[in-house]
């Protein structure tokens, strides 16, 4: 690896500090009607730029809620779904517990595309996040990955050069884009492998 000056480590929310499972979601819609969980996931990939609407903060948590009742059949109750909707996040302790060490020598932004409630009634009372210098959620800064405007986005606060930054995601996708605008990346596959890349660069 050749020699290269890091000032500000970025890292995805989603899959790499926080595991997220949707079975717990259709799960607990089954319990309603039996297959209904299956049935929704199908209109949802189908109608996956309603997702994406949501992630860039274009629709309302009231529009977004409403189409979400009528996939699932009015079986629920818009604080049901919300409820389901942000209770499938769990915490990768491995992962967090090398915040405070990177902190000591580095600028820590979090870049994430993610939406209004799964803030609000799923992760953001967690602990960590204080570690952060800033987040940048995708709803609040109009833009998704891999976009590059949410990439510049966080130079704009940093104020490092393009290629002291450094991102880790567990999509590829994203990790190219960013590595496309002059960033360095990592591919988010596991602790044991993201220490290794972190060390291999003389980060950790």
């Amino acid at each position: 690896m050749i020699d290269r000056k890091y000032s500000a480590i970025v890292f995805d929310l989603g899959q790499v500090l926080i595991p997220f499972d949707y079975n717990i979601f259709i799960n607990a819609i089954n319990k309603h009607k039996n297959g209904l969980g299956e049935e929704f996931v199908k209109k949802y990939n189908a109608n996956y730029e309603i997702h994406r609407d949501f992630e860039r903060g274009k629709i309302s948590e009231v529009y977004f809620i409403g189409q979400m009742l009528e996939w699932l059949e009015h079986k629920i109750s818009s604080e049901e779904f919300i409820k389901y909707w942000s209770s499938i996040f769990s915490v990768n302790e491995d992962v967090i517990a090398l915040l405070p060490e990177l902190k000591k020598n580095y600028k820590l932004y979090l870049l994430s595309n993610t939406n209004s409630i799964h803030k609000k009634f799923g992760y953001q009372d967690y602990a960590f996040l204080k570690q952060f210098d800033k987040l940048f959620l995708s709803h609040e800064v109009g833009f998704i990955k891999p976009e590059e405007a949410i990439y510049r986005a966080v130079e704009i606060v940093s104020g490092f050069p393009s290629e002291e930054h450094i991102f880790i995601d567990d999509v590829m996708e994203y990790v190219d884009a960013a590595k496309s605008i002059g960033w360095d990346g990592i591919h988010f596959v596991g602790y044991g492998d993201l220490v290794e890349n972190l060390r291999e660069r003389k980060i950790l």
